[in-house]
């Protein structure tokens, strides 16, 4: 068997290396492209409808390019010693980019990966895929559906990266949803969330105070021109039932190619400004990026 794992490893490494222009394929959410990067031979970028949703280098999955994918890795990172094996649940797929920074950095680690669009895994499988060792399980059902599958205290971390036409979903944004990420969290476990938001954030403020109704330790990692509501773009927040690694957590943001800042306790909740918490009835999708937001 593991002459086979290497004999198939070789072929898709010369199927990727051979590839220089960019494949696609329609899949349920739009048109799905995978770009090469030029300055990595086995890089590769994901657009969904020419909006950038991920990017990945086979030759190096611990290679994060993104900005909000560095804050998350960040908080992978932090999440337990170093190498320690993690139980992690991805709340949406794209390229797998952090599941196989999972992989990579935390052999052993069981990981779920839920995304609903079917087509997109079989896509991404099989052009750019997988390590046969990694123990990634792929759903392809809706992230909410697949978190209620996942028994209770089972993860050490949930990481929530979904969006549907560049919006994140309603009902991935209420208090309902969010305690259903807080039963399947073993004690102490963290849950992560990319969130886009433009001014006057108030889709952002909501998320904050929606996640201070079920958690009590909260950390906000940003650019600061999100931060002070001059242009749209990523959020990463991260929460738990225990102290986070606050100051570690800040050093790493701003130390980023693209420096963020990082907020919890007092300075977050005065920046909440007394949203309020998101419930299921009145939810709604994050804004669409304005036009103009991607090149």
């Amino acid at each position: 068997m593991a002459r086979r794992g290497a004999a198939q490893g070789a072929g898709d490494r010369r199927r990727s290396e051979r590839r220089q222009e960019t494949v696609s394929a329609t899949v349920d959410g739009g048109l799905a492209e995978l770009v090469p990067d030029r300055e990595r031979p086995r890089g590769w970028t994901l657009l969904m409808d020419g909006a950038p949703q991920s990017h990945v280098d086979l030759d190096d999955p611990s290679y994060l390019s993104f900005e909000y994918q560095r804050r998350l890795g960040h908080v992978i990172d932090l999440a337990a010693p170093p190498g320690r094996p993690l139980q992690v649940v991805h709340l949406g797929g794209g390229a797998f980019t952090l599941a196989r920074y999972v992989a990579a950095s935390r052999p052993r680690s069981t990981q779920q990966v839920v995304e609903i669009d079917a087509a997109l895994v079989q896509f991404v499988r099989r052009e750019l895929p997988l390590d046969p060792q990694a123990r990634i399980r792929v759903r392809s059902v809706d992230a909410r559906a697949g978190l209620a599958k996942v028994p209770d205290g089972w993860a050490d971390l949930v990481v929530a990266d979904v969006f549907s036409g560049a919006r994140t979903p309603a009902h991935l944004t209420s208090a309902e949803f969010l305690a259903e990420v807080r039963r399947a969290l073993r004690p102490g476990g963290q849950y992560a969330a990319n969130l886009a938001d433009g001014p006057p954030l108030a889709h952002l403020r909501g998320q904050i105070a929606t996640a201070a109704s079920l958690f009590p330790e909260l950390a906000l990692a940003a650019d600061p021109t999100v931060w002070r509501g001059r242009r749209f773009g990523n959020a990463v927040l991260v929460a738990s039932d225990l102290p986070l690694a606050v100051a570690e957590l800040t050093r790493r943001v701003a130390s980023d190619p693209h420096p963020g800042r990082v907020e919890h306790g007092r300075a977050l909740a005065d920046f909440t400004g007394g949203a309020a918490v998101v419930t299921d009835a009145g939810a709604k999708a994050s804004p669409a990026p304005p036009p103009g937001t991607f090149p």
